[in-house]
């Protein structure tokens, strides 16, 4: 098993507090990818050394950390330069040295079952690789392999491995552009349904509420990244209304553009959705970075001008009714349910039923009894307010969206 030893950086706007719950977060990143941590390292800093990061005498000093402590992996919670990851690994030698990329990386490199979010991640490693090559990761030929792989005249084993890699990239673009084709049709399949998708911050419980909302079996751990493919299901409110609810990829802190990048056919959902219920971890001290991390996510896909709300989720844990009285008057318009216990479900439910209901209009309509078929179709389409029989024809008072309610009739 692999044993670590944590860097976290104090810039000029953290503080103490923050760093400390920014390392707990890197530490549950760690514990997911199997790795055991074994100690913490701070490092008050104004500025960002571009050797380093920190200063060369601190560099040095969390070599030797590391070394006393037997660790093998020095995992930074920021992003390091190329050059600064190949200073570290020539300071210190058998000691490997990650940033927080590279581990997010390899933890949707482990949890990715589908063939298109094993792509996608392949894709992100092999972009986030490229310019960080350096002799520990050499032979890649023997990974990749295949006719044409053989080195050419004068070639160094870095400059095949870099040949080898921007080959891969291609190819992994082209059966991504397949796979998003594969999305579109089955998208297309959905008619016009609305479409509500769930999004938070990983480990908020999205998953545990796709389950209780939809009765559905999706993967739940008490982990980050557990889920990966996002997962649509029709979800029926009551006897007039059922929607698509779709649960995505959980985000985080420092997400790697390459991976936002690369898992946009899978968050693709999210851009349809006619809803965007922003699922947050109530109990979590950090409620404002996680909703400010899903909003910068958001606006990265462009998916700003969607409607969203929030919902609190996992309320059981908070133990002080005053401290819930103070998450409630911070966010007035949230709905606060727990998942897990099936804590005021019903509140979503009726909230997506509102939002459905704010688009639809009245009618009143009069139908001959001979057009059988058209009065079966508004009685399973829209909602019947009033219904009075004639002689020869039924006079109705419908509500419902203006443009199914005209397709029916033309």
């Amino acid at each position: 098993m692999d044993k670590a030893l944590l860097v976290g950086i104090i810039l000029p706007n953290h503080n103490k507090i923050d760093i400390e719950n920014h390392l707990s977060e890197l530490s549950m990143l760690a514990e997911t990818a199997g790795v055991e941590v074994l100690g913490e390292i701070t490092q008050n800093l104004s500025n960002i050394n571009p050797a380093f990061y920190v200063g060369k005498g601190k560099a040095s000093q969390v070599v030797e950390k590391a070394k006393v402590l037997d660790a093998n992996l020095i995992i930074f919670d920021e992003e390091l330069s190329p050059a600064q990851i190949k200073n570290y690994h020539k300071l210190s030698k058998n000691i490997k040295v990650l940033d927080r990329s590279a581990l997010i990386l390899d933890i949707f490199k482990k949890h990715a079952k589908t063939r298109e979010a094993k792509t996608q991640v392949e894709l992100a490693l092999c972009q986030y690789l490229l310019p960080r090559l350096t002799r520990q990761w050499t032979h890649l030929e023997r990974q990749m392999g295949g006719v044409g792989t053989r080195a050419g005249m004068g070639e160094t084993q870095i400059e095949i491995d870099r040949r080898l890699i921007r080959d891969k990239i291609s190819k992994l673009k082209l059966d991504l552009k397949k796979i998003d084709s594969e999305r579109i049709t089955q998208s297309q399949k959905r008619g016009n349904e609305f479409r509500v998708a769930l999004v938070g911050y990983t480990n908020a419980g999205k998953s545990t509420l796709f389950n209780s909302l939809t009765g559905n079996d999706v993967y739940v751990q008490d982990q980050l990244f557990a889920t990966l493919d996002t997962t649509v299901r029709k979800l029926r409110l009551n006897k007039m209304h059922r929607v698509l609810i779709s649960d995505t990829v959980g985000f985080i802190r420092k997400l790697p553009h390459n991976l936002v990048a690369s898992f946009r056919s899978t968050l693709k959902e999210l851009l349809e959705a006619d809803l965007i219920l922003i699922v947050l971890d109530a109990s979590s001290s950090l409620i404002d970075e996680h909703l400010n991390t899903i909003k910068n996510v958001l606006s990265d896909l462009n998916a700003i001008d969607i409607p969203k709300s929030i919902i609190m989720n996992k309320i059981d844990q908070i133990d002080k009714e005053q401290e819930l009285k103070k998450i409630r008057s911070k966010f007035p318009g949230a709905i606060f349910i727990s998942a897990l216990h099936h804590l005021k479900l019903d509140d979503i439910k009726f909230h997506i039923i509102d939002k459905i209901e704010s688009e639809f209009e009245t009618f009143d309509i009069t139908i001959p009894y001979h057009k059988g078929k058209t009065i079966s179709q508004l009685q399973n389409k829209v909602e019947i307010i009033e219904s009075n029989y004639g002689d020869t024809e039924i006079s109705l008072k419908i509500k419902g969206k203006k443009d199914i309610i005209e397709k029916i009739l033309r």
